[in-house]
């Protein structure tokens, strides 16, 4: 209890703003019909707001320090109770092969237009995953890994909040522009927009086939994240992302909640992890990540965010273009009616 004390004023802080977050999502759910800004955003938009008008003092830091970042990598680690092998190979084979080469192009190329555009290589490799994976998710499960700055963490999921509303409401402008079907579309929507929700929002519109292709392929696409976080973890000295040190042994380059989360994955596709088991942890990482982007946002000063806002929207955006081109290749490529 001694040691824990000192953090509890900043947790509970940070979880008072998660609580928030979550109200003002279900709120807008109500209002609207589906949350067009995800919990996930709200929560590092109101720490940020906070601490437009109020510096947390020593007495909060520790428990900030504490959910910005342990508790982040738990979230993570407990990302891989939703791994499912089977899940992925039911799609077929050229279809897994078409998204998991679709991303494995994404990310290397988006992090060049990013860096081409100025960006630093965190937030560049940030917003590279985010547009190639799932957004907000994939932000917050890449940047512990790579140790990546709450003031890019920010930026990136900021850009990804207003990009992925425009992108849901512009994305069905194109079943008539370029003459797609439904099954089209669909893979269209799900390699291209960022969340699941979303793409339920940009495919129902089309029709229930779009929506079953999209949903399905956007699983797959989330996946991803996996494989992708490992390969981060091991990658990161080479791209310079993480702190220098010379050579050192794979405990130090694969992080321990990399280890859970292999570990997880590997029991809930062996079939050895209870589902009920599995719905829990996946819960108690959304928690997780909602209360850490509120202590990210807490660490954020919006002056210096602001400067660089240009700059991640027009690397951002180019970089979707790219996925969008990639992925209408993908399916002339395979032949998708």
């Amino acid at each position: 209890m001694t040691r824990l004390r000192p953090l509890i004023p900043g947790v509970l802080l940070c979880l008072a703003l998660a609580v928030v977050a979550f109200g003002l999502g279900r709120l807008e759910a109500v209002a609207f019909g589906r949350a067009w800004l995800e919990p996930l955003v709200l929560a590092i938009l109101l720490g940020a707001v906070v601490r437009t008008g109020w510096q947390p003092g020593p007495r909060w830091k520790p428990g900030i320090d504490f959910s910005a970042k342990p508790l982040l990598e738990v979230a993570v680690l407990l990302l891989g109770a939703s791994f499912s092998a089977s899940a992925v190979l039911a799609v077929g084979w050229p279809l897994l092969l078409g998204i998991t080469g679709v991303v494995a192009f994404a990310i290397p190329a988006s992090y060049g237009l990013c860096r081409a555009f100025g960006l630093p290589a965190r937030m560049a490799l940030l917003v590279a995953c985010g547009n190639s994976i799932c957004g907000n998710s994939a932000i917050a499960a890449v940047a512990p890994v790579i140790q990546a700055d709450g003031r890019d963490v920010a930026a990136s999921i900021a850009f990804t909040a207003v990009i992925g509303v425009a992108v849901v409401l512009l994305l069905p402008l194109l079943v008539p522009l370029l003459g797609l079907s439904q099954g089209q579309y669909g893979l269209l929507a799900g390699l291209t927009v960022y969340a699941v929700p979303q793409v339920l929002a940009a495919t129902a519109p089309v029709g229930a086939l779009s929506l079953q292709v999209g949903t399905l392929v956007k699983l797959v696409r989330v996946l991803m994240l996996g494989p992708v976080v490992v390969a981060l973890s091991l990658m990161a000295p080479r791209l310079g992302t993480a702190n220098p040190g010379g050579r050192q042994p794979l405990s130090r380059l694969v992080p321990w909640f990399i280890l859970g989360f292999l570990a997880l994955a590997a029991l809930r596709s062996l079939g050895w992890l209870p589902e009920v088991v599995a719905v829990w942890a996946a819960w108690l990482a959304g928690v997780l990540m909602i209360i850490a982007m509120a202590a990210l946002g807490l660490g954020v000063d919006v002056r210096l965010v602001a400067r660089s806002g240009g700059r991640v929207t027009a690397a951002g955006i180019a970089s979707l273009l790219l996925l969008a081109a990639v992925s209408l290749a993908l399916i002339r490529i395979l032949g998708v009616a």
